[in-house]
């Protein structure tokens, strides 16, 4: 086989170069993954500004928003205003699978679309819990804390749908009914993740700073408002080339990240998508999970004053006496 080929009119090249150290996997494997589960994954990141992250050979992996100048003019886009780089970003909208064997041909191995529509006046579409082991943690910890997660969530008349990172982690997403409020939403986030770690404050934590997790899962509730996650079914660029997957609640004791690859993840699928086929129908709030949340300091900010007072407490102990 040759290593230059089209499809959906898109020239694919260096089809059987490596991905990356470790993929076990070449671009082809990428590309013709990309091809057979385009039809799922485009319809997770239709409509929304999309972030990719990008491996070349010889180089770190790097993260790419700003779509380049040789972008192709059939690519469907929208410009964005970056308060934090404080500069208009022009996101790629993965609409169709053309787009999306174009980013594969670029070795765009991992996807990361925004909570938020490019309409964004329908606010936040899920509830997102990012759930991450510690280092020398198993899989199955996360596993736990994702059960942890299910519970906080059946208190108070919610359900979610499950699916692994793909890295070491868990994700559970809650479906929103369309026009809650950017900040409500990550409220709530906020105290869902507090509930949980109410349950089993051993196994899990909501310590953003990493020193004060102590070896518990760290459940994860900055992912609100203009933050991306790995989309279902994105490769990841991990050992094995591994695959954000969706899992059954009733699977989750039975599997691991590893057992979803670019090489193994389509024969698992079948003809289904069980991420539509588990997803609950949009929820509403409850207004007593919104207020609890919005009581509670957002994470990265409380991490950065308390960063600041152990540097400054730090540095006041290590002054010599006069």
């Amino acid at each position: 086989m040759g290593s230059e080929e089209v499809r959906a009119g898109v020239t694919l090249t260096n089809l059987d170069k490596p991905l990356f150290d470790g993929a076990e996997a070449t671009k082809r494997d990428l590309v013709d993954y990309l091809e057979a589960v385009g039809d799922r994954i485009v319809r997770q990141l239709r409509d929304r500004p999309l972030s990719v992250l990008r491996v070349r050979p010889g180089q770190q992996p790097f993260m790419q928003k700003n779509l380049p100048k040789f972008t192709p003019d059939w690519m469907h886009r929208v410009t964005v205003w970056a308060e934090s780089s404080h500069r208009e970003v022009t996101y790629a909208l993965c609409d169709d699978v053309r787009t999306l064997l174009w980013f594969g041909n670029q070795r765009a191995v991992e996807y990361h679309p925004t909570l938020l529509l490019a309409d964004r006046s329908q606010g936040p579409t899920h509830l997102i819990l990012d759930l991450d082991p510690s280092p020398d943690q198993p899989f199955r910890q996360a596993v736990l804390a994702a059960k942890l997660i299910r519970e906080a969530l059946a208190n108070d008349g919610l359900a979610g749908a499950v699916k692994t990172s793909g890295a070491k982690g868990v994700h559970v997403f809650v479906p929103l009914r369309p026009g809650l409020a950017i900040d409500d939403v990550a409220a709530a986030t906020r105290a869902i993740a507090a509930r949980a770690e109410r349950l089993d404050p051993d196994l899990a934590t909501t310590a953003f700073i990493v020193e004060d997790r102590a070896g518990r899962v760290f459940l994860d509730s900055t992912r609100a408002g203009g933050a991306t996650v790995a989309a279902v079914y994105s490769p990841r660029i991990r050992p094995g080339t591994t695959v954000s997957f969706p899992v059954a609640w009733s699977d989750l004791d039975n599997i691991t990240p590893k057992d979803f690859t670019v090489r193994t993840a389509i024969d698992q699928l079948g003809g289904r998508d069980p991420w539509v086929d588990e997803m609950p129908e949009p929820q509403d709030l409850p207004d007593d999970l919104v207020a609890e949340g919005h009581t509670i300091p957002i994470a990265r900010v409380q991490a950065m004053h308390e960063g600041k007072r152990r540097a400054r407490a730090r540095r006041a102990n290590s002054e010599p006496e006069s």
